[in-house]
């Protein structure tokens, strides 16, 4: 049965208006979660992408620090290299860095993926803390709030990389996938079923060299193997991008207010 998926994209001009477009988003998501659920558990992804939305959301020259429920927030990742915490290629490290360490969030609060310990163990570490987080039982997977994803410039999403084994993963909740590629040669990754299962999926991309990769996912042919992007199909039937100008340059030009939608089939 083929599935529709209903896309979003919004087009910002620059990294600035993108980066303030995505914390904006970051705070509503976390408010409406409280709100509708008493807590907020949120992905997120490392790359450079996410780096300057952090340093706004902790900046408190900025409109968004204090309006976030920090108490309220339950921080995930949804990928990590396989180094220790204070190396500069760490998830966790950058966003400890830029965030973690300079706002009143609980240590508790804060569910890392251990990427200094062996890959498999790692992975099993992170799924056994998630289902001991959301109070899992026999194959029940958990359901986050917002999951927030970039794309590699050979659109990979979180550690999903092309012709690599985690692609075809449908019962486990965190895996460690070997990544040719990747200098590291592992990395840990939640896998496709859960980041679809998430209230919201988001992708925050900017930049030149993925604008081919992008039209690629959205328009090109079913090709997931070469396109792991593609896996990502949220099961409410909505994906949201938020986009610099050059990344939207192949895609059907925006609206007056910088928004296009389109309906692809998977």
């Amino acid at each position: 049965m083929t599935k529709k998926i209903q896309v979003e994209y919004r087009v910002y001009d620059g990294q600035d208006a993108l980066s303030r477009a995505a914390a904006e988003h970051f705070v509503k998501k976390v408010r409406s979660a409280v709100e509708a659920r008493g807590v907020a558990r949120i992905a997120i992804s490392g790359g450079g992408s996410p780096k300057p939305v952090f340093a706004l959301l902790a900046d408190p020259r900025q409109p968004y620090r204090d309006v976030m429920p920090w108490d309220r927030l339950r921080i995930f990742w949804v990928d990590e290299r396989c180094v220790p915490p204070d190396s500069p290629d760490s998830n966790y490290g950058n966003a400890r860095d830029l965030l973690l360490s300079k706002v009143p969030l609980a240590p508790e609060h804060i569910v890392r993926i251990e990427g200094e310990l062996d890959p498999e163990e790692g992975a099993a570490r992170y799924e056994a803390a998630i289902r001991a987080h959301f109070r899992l039982e026999g194959a029940e997977i958990p359901i986050f709030d917002a999951i927030q994803l970039g794309m590699g410039d050979n659109a990979h999403t979180a550690s999903l990389f092309p012709h690599t084994e985690a692609l075809h993963e449908t019962i486990r909740i965190a895996v460690a996938n070997d990544v040719p590629e990747a200098k590291q040669g592992h990395r840990i990754t939640l896998t496709s079923p859960v980041i679809n299962a998430g209230r919201e999926v988001f992708f925050l991309i900017q930049g030149a060299d993925k604008a081919e990769p992008l039209k690629e996912v959205l328009l090109g042919a079913w090709d997931p193997e070469t396109l792991p992007a593609q896996l990502i199909q949220p099961q409410g039937g909505r994906l949201l991008f938020l986009l610099d100008r050059a990344v939207a340059r192949l895609l059907p030009a925006p609206n007056g207010q910088g928004t296009g939608h389109m309906e692809i089939a998977r």
